[in-house]
């Protein structure tokens, strides 16, 4: 991707960020995350039916990068079934630490393929996978 869209498409999404606010609607499963060396602070909302993701909501204060990975994240999982959920997840922590993976798989969350040129920024990236892993074991758990 060249480094202007790279750019608009964070930007973007920095912006004006899709899902952004909580409901109060206990058929979500919602977990905060934080970044330690930093201000990100973000709490995730996953509603899944029928092992489907039907909404991710989330609210908080963050930097660009975890603002904009947490909404394109959303636009990514929306409508995907767990299984793909973990094949994407397991994809994007790949190309976020170097290793190998599929970029077909994971469409615009390919903005951040640049991240590990900023080793600081890759928790920030990383910030709402790590949120959503958490709900993923939760309803593991509950099986």
């Amino acid at each position: 991707m060249d480094p202007i869209t790279r750019r608009e498409l964070m930007l973007e999404h920095y912006q004006n960020p899709v899902h952004k606010g909580l409901l109060n609607d206990k058929e979500y499963i919602k977990v905060n995350t934080h970044n330690e060396s930093c201000i990100d602070n973000l709490e995730i909302a996953v509603k899944i039916e029928d092992g489907i993701i039907k909404d991710i909501r989330f609210d908080g204060e963050a930097c660009a990068i975890s603002t904009s990975a947490t909404s394109i994240m959303i636009e990514t999982l929306l409508g995907k079934s767990i299984d793909k959920v973990k094949e994407i997840v397991q994809n994007y922590e790949n190309m976020i630490n170097e290793e190998n993976y599929d970029e077909e798989i994971l469409g615009q969350l390919n903005v951040y393929n640049e991240t590990y040129l900023q080793p600081n920024r890759k928790k920030c990236a990383l910030l709402p996978f790590d949120a959503l892993k958490q709900i993923l074991k939760q309803i593991e758990k509950e099986k």
